[in-house]
């Protein structure tokens, strides 16, 4: 009976962290919507890696969400984004690059890195197949 005990605990203990982390994740992916250097599709992925082992319920709740849903679905399965995903990302990621450089950084080092950072994550989305809106 022990046995059982220790493995039940065991086992909620494993679902409680995946939990954790995986709301910790989509809050970094909620971020990152808004703040460009911070990536979201990653940070969602994570999120729905945490919720597929931590609860079912809010696994379907992130893949069957109105905003996030058909683009998990999209990403996972056909590696593609939307044209209109696409466009989004693109704006919102060179208007806040382009914010933080002129009005919220001195430091040239860190004006090109954010340039990098700008160019290497809109090359990786016109990389992704594009699938039908």
């Amino acid at each position: 009976m022990a046995a059982f005990w220790h493995h039940y605990r065991a086992h909620v203990m494993k679902k409680i962290v995946f939990l954790l982390f995986g709301h910790f994740f989509l809050l970094l992916g909620i971020i990152g919507i808004f703040i460009p250097v911070l990536p979201t599709t990653p940070f969602l992925l994570l999120t729905a890696g945490c919720f597929l082992k931590g609860s079912e319920r809010l696994y379907r709740w992130l893949t069957e969400h109105r905003v996030f849903g058909s683009f998990l679905h999209n990403y996972i399965t056909h590696r593609a984004v939307t044209v209109k995903a696409r466009i989004k990302a693109v704006v919102f990621l060179w208007t806040g690059i382009s914010v933080s450089i002129i009005f919220f950084t001195d430091s040239i080092g860190l004006r090109i890195f954010l340039g990098f950072i700008a160019v290497a994550v809109t090359i990786h989305l016109f990389l992704l197949k594009t699938c039908k809106d």
